[in-house]
């Protein structure tokens, strides 16, 4: 089950276990949340793969972010990466790439 908090501003802040591996990932799955509808904030910390996206859930829910990560080649919690995006990605990017 996801959880949310949210902000003072009423906003929701989610946090999303993804597959990035590197900072080219981190530089792809931002630049997704930065043109997804609704979404205020999204920052991912490569170490821990954590994504944390803040959001306007009038604008957009959860499963909608989710499904953005995914069609950029990357799982969302329980959302696995969608397979065609996943082959685009730049070979370091693949949860199997050596790092």
């Amino acid at each position: 089950m996801d959880s949310l908090s949210y902000n003072d501003k009423g906003f929701a802040i989610a946090k999303i276990k993804t597959s990035a591996v590197c900072n080219m990932c981190k530089e792809t799955i931002e630049k997704a949340m930065a043109y997804e509808k609704g979404v205020k904030d999204g920052v991912l910390d490569v170490d821990s793969k954590i994504l944390t996206v803040t959001f306007d859930t009038k604008k957009t829910d959860l499963d909608k972010i989710k499904k953005a990560v995914s069609m950029s080649g990357y799982d969302a919690n329980e959302v696995p990466a969608n397979p065609k995006a996943y082959k685009n990605l730049h070979e370091c990017c693949k949860k199997d790439a050596e790092h």
